[in-house]
């Protein structure tokens, strides 16, 4: 029973879990930390996406400001409740996206708040650069439409790279932390400064 307790201990530390549920995911996985690592996390992005729908009016407004104070960041991000909005995991995840903006310099929040007439003007560029470099006229749009994909990759803060982890999004990210709080999350309003900008 020392030995369960103890996978039970390290899949907590490892997943932020419950003990219950972790138990449970050993139990499914004949105690193979790994796997039950990947089934609380299926578990948990499955529960965080029931979560979506909910509305997020608590939560924080921070400000960080980058070492050299050149730039800095204004932010607002939404959970559910104020008990959550004072826990050291949101906390956490409020100074990572502000990081993330202060880093990357984020257009949008989200693909659709783009401005569509700058998504136009993309779309012109990328088909001008298909066709200058000899690609035929049928494959343009194809060709522009892949690049205005990257284009939201590293422009639209959702979709980007996270910062601290390349292998997973900065929504991927913010849906993990939704999965281990219980909470729906939102980031709402963004605000990037740097000396000299217009």
């Amino acid at each position: 029973m020392s030995s369960l307790s103890a996978l039970v201990k390290e899949l907590r530390v490892k997943t932020g879990a419950g003990i219950l549920d972790c138990q449970k995911a050993l139990q499914e996985t004949q105690n193979d930390v790994e796997k039950a690592i990947d089934l609380l996390r299926q578990k948990g992005l499955a529960a965080a996406q029931k979560k979506a729908g909910r509305e997020t009016k608590e939560g924080l407004i921070s400000a960080y400001i980058h070492s050299g104070s050149k730039i800095g960041v204004l932010l607002e991000i939404n959970c559910e409740t104020d008990f959550v909005a004072k826990t050291d995991d949101f906390k956490e995840l409020v100074k990572n996206v502000a990081m993330q903006v202060a880093a990357t310099n984020p257009i949008a929040i989200t693909r659709d708040q783009v401005d569509q007439k700058l998504i136009d003007h993309e779309m012109d560029i990328f088909k001008a650069q298909a066709k200058e470099s000899g690609k035929p006229d049928h494959i343009l749009e194809k060709i522009a439409t892949g690049r205005l994909e990257k284009f939201y990759t590293e422009n639209v803060l959702e979709e980007q790279a996270f910062i601290k982890d390349g292998d997973k999004t900065v929504k991927d990210y913010v849906t993990e932390v939704i999965a281990k709080l219980g909470e729906n999350i939102s980031i709402r309003k963004i605000a990037r400064f740097r000396i000299g900008d217009e």
